[in-house]
């Protein structure tokens, strides 16, 4: 007699009396295609000390008295020009002042004019002291120098992206003043082929790549004057008595600079240098001022930055 029949379990499955048939443990688990599976999250392409920079920068040029800094430097060129071409216009020509005459002739030098006006009179260092002056500061002001201290990224780190936000805006104020200068002077003025002070005439291409030159030396003593503010700015929680340190520094320089019994420490004063570039309006341009302000620059970056860098370093975030 045949055995009992019994049934055949189901493909994939199970079958036992009593109990239902139940499916292999891989039959339950779909299958997912590996467009399907979740990709490892990628990381951010932006390095953090750039993301760190950026909203450095956007603080600096965001905040309104900075950008009320910025707006007086790009007037003083305008109105400058103004009042230069009613003045040449009442001079008479050949009897006015003689930068006068050689402004009349050709409208790049509006930008000498002033460039050279915006450094002695303060304006572009009262603006680049105020920014650095504020940079920590400022932050210990306001209660957030704590916290960025704390933070991971390091104090080395937070001093170096504070001073490159500081050199970026010398260099926009430099910048924004000559090339409204120039502007201003191709509208007010004659434009023609440049004399240079050798006697020998450029083409005005040349003559405006010079002036840009000038900015350029203009901003990297602006911002060794930076370097300085900086490390003031370590030295106290109000920005206001930072501020005031550089500007008295620099007007101290500018009269020890002038007194012939001082001749002795000249070359060592911070401001010594700052005009010292006329040897680009000579044919063939003489370097050696512009290399001499250059290593004066460097050599003040240099010093006040380890200054800076010894303070931050060594601050106690629990006092």
């Amino acid at each position: 007699m045949a055995g009992p029949v019994t049934a055949d379990p189901p493909a994939g499955g199970t079958a036992t009396a009593g109990r239902p048939a139940t499916s292999h443990p891989t039959a339950a688990r779909p299958r997912l295609h590996w467009s399907d599976e979740r990709l490892p999250a990628r990381a951010n392409p932006v390095p953090a000390w750039l993301r760190f920079f950026q909203s450095e920068l956007r603080l600096v040029f965001g905040r309104p008295r900075n950008l009320a800094l910025l707006g007086v430097l790009a007037i003083v060129p305008v109105l400058l020009g103004i009042v230069l071409r009613v003045s040449i216009g009442t001079a008479g020509g050949p009897g006015g002042p003689p930068f006068l005459n050689q402004l009349a002739g050709n409208g790049v030098f509006l930008a000498l004019v002033v460039l050279f006006l915006t450094l002695t009179v303060l304006l572009l260092p009262l603006s680049v002291g105020v920014v650095s002056g504020d940079a920590i500061a400022g932050e210990a002001g306001h209660g957030t120098l704590r916290g960025l201290l704390t933070v991971p990224a390091g104090r080395t780190r937070l001093l170096a992206v504070k001073y490159a936000a500081i050199v970026v805006f010398s260099l926009a104020a430099c910048l924004l003043v000559t090339v409204i200068s120039l502007i201003m002077g191709f509208i007010l003025f004659h434009v023609g082929s440049v004399t240079l002070l050798s006697g020998t005439t450029v083409s005005v291409g040349s003559g405006v790549l010079r002036v840009l030159a000038v900015a350029l030396f203009a901003a990297a003593a602006m911002a060794s004057l930076g370097a300085i503010g900086l490390a003031a700015s370590t030295l106290t929680q109000h920005p206001v008595g930072a501020i005031a340190g550089v500007l008295v520094l620099t007007v101290a320089s500018e009269i020890c600079d002038q007194l012939p019994e001082l001749s002795a420490i000249r070359s060592y004063l911070p401001t010594h240098y700052w005009l010292s570039w006329d040897g680009l309006f000579r044919s063939p341009v003489d370097w050696s001022g512009i290399e001499h302000g250059l290593v004066s620059c460097a050599l003040y970056a240099v010093i006040f930055g380890a200054i800076a860098w010894a303070k931050l370093t060594s601050a106690d975030i629990t006092s």
